[in-house]
């Protein structure tokens, strides 16, 4: 059966409200509190602020509106949500650095007791780029090839349960790779580059698997366009995280010019 046949709940204005919710607080949040850190500390980088935006309104665009709406009828839609929730989202966020704003914002005591928590060995596992990777993409397997993508249709609770994890695990897998916040289990540039290059083949078979086998009630014509556009759009977006990290794992091996005198002009 088409997956058009199974939407059985009501994407209407409460659900789109609720859904909204969230993200104007999520925006408001990250404003005001870069405007009281500014007052305090060091100005905050307005290019900062402005990753935050365009991230919010990324993951805002596959949850709410007509992306959103069109993503339950239509699996090329429900793709394109799922790169920029997953993928283009996750990225511009973490770009944002919201944890650092969050640490300039708090008093001490409060900072002191997150940085315990950063250091923790539950959060060293978790932010493990193994790990992220598993729960990342092998989140999306279990999607796409189990009942679990018609059973999102069936249900507004697994719905968004779905996306929850499709945000997070992409954030996590992101900020594992690159490091744009204090990270007291630091992993190598080899160790994260390794699990990257796995991690996006394992990303590319499962878009060439969805073209060959779609999902149960998609559409053969949708399921290929969708496995064309995970496959190629999520290299696009791959892309810029491969060239962050190798820029980063550049400059921290670049050898240091120390000069003992001043040259001669």
């Amino acid at each position: 059966m088409n997956v058009n046949d199974h939407n059985h709940y009501d994407n209407g204005g409460i659900f789109q409200l609720l859904l909204a919710f969230p993200v104007l607080l999520a925006l408001i949040m990250y404003i005001f509190a870069a405007i009281i850190s500014s007052r305090h500390a060091e100005t905050w980088p307005l290019y900062r602020t402005a990753f935050w935006v365009l991230g919010v309104l990324t993951a805002a665009s596959a949850i709410v509106g007509p992306l959103a709406n069109r993503a339950h009828v239509d699996f090329t839609a429900h793709m394109l949500g799922h790169l920029f929730l997953g993928m283009l989202a996750p990225l511009l966020i973490v770009l944002s650095s919201p944890i650092t704003l969050f640490l300039r914002t708090i008093n001490v005591i409060s900072a002191r007791r997150l940085s315990s928590l950063l250091r923790s060995w539950p959060l060293r596992i978790l932010t493990d780029p193994i790990i992220t990777s598993i729960l990342n993409v092998g989140g999306l397997w279990v999607l796409y090839t189990t009942d679990l993508y018609m059973l999102m249709q069936h249900s507004i609770f697994v719905h968004i349960a779905v996306h929850i994890h499709v945000f997070f695990a992409g954030y996590l897998f992101t900020m594992s790779i690159i490091y744009f916040e204090p990270t007291p289990h630091k992993t190598s540039f080899r160790y994260r580059s390794i699990v990257l290059v796995i991690a996006l083949a394992v990303h590319g078979i499962l878009s060439k698997y969805i073209y060959a086998f779609p999902p149960n009630g998609v559409p053969a014509e949708q399921a290929e366009i969708g496995g064309k556009l995970m496959y190629y759009g999520g290299d696009a977006i791959d892309l810029i995280l491969i060239i962050i990290l190798w820029y980063q794992w550049f400059r921290a091996t670049r050898p240091r010019i120390t000069l003992s005198k001043p040259l001669d002009v």
